[in-house]
């Protein structure tokens, strides 16, 4: 079967230094030959320590942040080629949920401004049409229809990110970015837009990409994830499996690093040990060999390659834990 979105050897380099204070100009890998598909219908999670790139991908899927290298096709067209109104098609099928929700909206608009904005752009509907369109959405997303004439600054945290999710929602898109769409959120409210999020994958058929650092949220939501360090895909498979059995030893500490919502649970965390490489410094070879306690002579001069290690999953390692 097609998948919905296939992204190929995706790259993006950001610059540092120069400018005003001087010195020479480094280059940051932020993503680093990034693959992955997404059919019609799952969820794909990519999860990893702050500054691995999962957000940095996020923004590329929709050219907010151009790609430097690579291929985003979604539904077999080319985005990184499309051109402006090529993309504005586009983007009505693809939207985004942003993890802050209060930066995300415009403090001066009202809800109903906020919703009925993206059909105004693109000219979907008279205004009554548009007026039923986004009161319809606000059901769908649990919010009373007194919240049309009231501004963010009026809602709780949880409100306003299913304001967020609701402008998603107004085009009718196949594809939701989610960028840490509940982190920002309380405990309890995060469990509430989880359930909000299952619901309308489920009824709307949506599939997504959800960023997340909290492997618990993201065991909940998606079918598969790949797991990022510092740019690069060191491990994609189906979810359980990988948090279950993880082939590659960053996977494996980073679960075990990750606390278990049960306080019932006897649970011993790791720590990951040694500190992130600069990312203008990279080390040689496997960029997580000076962290990895199973690292052997060759992991410091060779990059692994994101191979098959079972029919269903991939690790970027030598020396994969599959025993």
């Amino acid at each position: 079967m097609t998948p919905l979105l296939k992204v190929e050897h995706l790259t993006k380099r950001f610059e540092s230094g120069g400018g005003l204070l001087g010195g020479p100009k480094q280059i940051v890998r932020a993503v680093n030959n990034v693959s992955f598909e997404v059919a019609r219908g799952q969820s794909l999670g990519l999860v990893g320590e702050s500054g691995c790139g999962k957000s940095t991908v996020a923004r590329t899927l929709l050219r907010l942040v151009e790609p430097d290298e690579g291929s985003i096709v979604f539904d077999g067209a080319e985005l990184r080629t499309a051109n402006a109104a090529q993309m504005r098609k586009l983007r009505q099928r693809i939207q985004i949920v942003f993890q802050d929700p209060f930066a995300s909206l415009n403090p001066r608009r009202t809800v109903r401004q906020t919703l009925a904005e993206p059909l105004i752009v693109h000219k979907l509907g008279t205004p009554a049409e548009i007026e039923q369109r986004i009161r319809s959405i606000l059901d769908e997303v649990g919010l009373p229809q007194t919240t049309l004439d009231r501004y963010p600054h009026e809602f709780s945290g949880g409100q306003r990110q299913r304001i967020g999710i609701a402008r998603a929602l107004v085009l009718n898109p196949e594809l939701i970015i989610a960028d840490e769409p509940v982190s920002a959120l309380d405990v309890s409210v995060q469990a509430q837009i989880l359930q909000l999020l299952d619901r309308l994958k489920v009824e709307r058929k949506l599939s997504f990409v959800f960023v997340s650092h909290d492997l618990g949220v993201v065991r909940h939501f998606c079918d598969e994830v790949c797991v990022m360090y510092l740019g690069r895909i060191v491990e994609r498979g189906p979810t359980n499996h990988v948090l279950d059995q993880p082939h590659h030893p960053y996977s494996r500490v980073l679960r075990d690093s990750s606390p278990v919502p049960d306080p019932a649970a006897r649970i011993t965390l790791t720590r990951i040990t040694g500190e992130v490489p600069a990312p203008t410094n990279l080390p040689p070879g496997c960029a997580y060999h000076p962290r990895c306690a199973y690292a052997q002579a060759d992991c410091s001069t060779r990059i692994p390659e994101l191979l098959p290690t079972t029919h269903e999953r991939r690790a970027a390692c030598f020396y994969p834990l599959t025993k």
